[in-house]
């Protein structure tokens, strides 16, 4: 299972971070988020994927112009972005990961025009803005995705929730987002309870 640990933007605390056990690591170039990056951190993860978080950016350079100044391995993104727009990330060589919120069964056909255009989506929970929410939604739902894309879990999950996690199964699960439930302040993660989430969730759902 990929875990992967959004909204990072300090220097010292990635370096924590990165040695929690984690996978990627998100970094959010929206301005409506409390997790902005508004300037390259001093220090990137080595040992991580680089994913960098968009909401309808307004040009395509400027996503490019973050994969070269982060060395960005993919993008998330969380917008109404269309499926052209990610097959064209996607063709430029990036991993590409499309959000969806998620409230009902019906929700998930958004999910079929974006399939072969993406390497993986995200279920989250609905807000008024564009994730960030701290709140879990029905995780039940995803029983009735019957899509060949795979997907990452995301919303509201807490070190409290890996009781949930350790029942949750779907054939097309491949990890966890992890963000707000493990900050001591926006965009500070705690790195021992991440490490010691991460080795329990890691000892009934492995590494990929």
């Amino acid at each position: 299972m990929i875990v992967k640990i959004c909204g990072m933007r300090d220097a010292e605390n990635i370096r924590k971070v990165e040695q929690t056990g984690a996978d990627w690591m998100g970094f959010i170039f929206y301005e409506g988020s409390p997790r902005f990056v508004a300037a390259r951190p001093a220090y990137l993860p080595e040992k991580m994927l680089r994913i960098g978080v968009f909401v309808n950016p307004s040009s395509a350079s400027y996503i490019y112009n973050k994969v070269d100044e982060l060395k960005l391995n993919g993008v998330q993104l969380h917008g109404n972005e269309t499926p052209e727009c990610c097959f064209r990330l996607r063709s430029h060589g990036l991993k590409v990961i499309k959000s969806f919120s998620i409230s009902c069964e019906n929700d998930l056909k958004q999910t079929e025009s974006y399939v072969g255009k993406c390497d993986c989506f995200l279920f989250d929970t609905p807000t008024s803005g564009y994730g960030g929410s701290g709140q879990s939604f029905d995780w039940n739902i995803l029983n009735a995705y019957a899509g060949q894309t795979p997907f990452l879990l995301s919303g509201g999950i807490r070190p409290e929730s890996l009781s949930r996690l350790l029942v949750f199964h779907h054939p097309r699960w491949m990890g966890i987002d992890l963000n707000s439930g493990f900050e001591t302040a926006p965009g500070i993660k705690n790195p021992q309870t991440l490490a010691l989430f991460i080795r329990q969730f890691r000892l009934y759902n492995p590494r990929l």
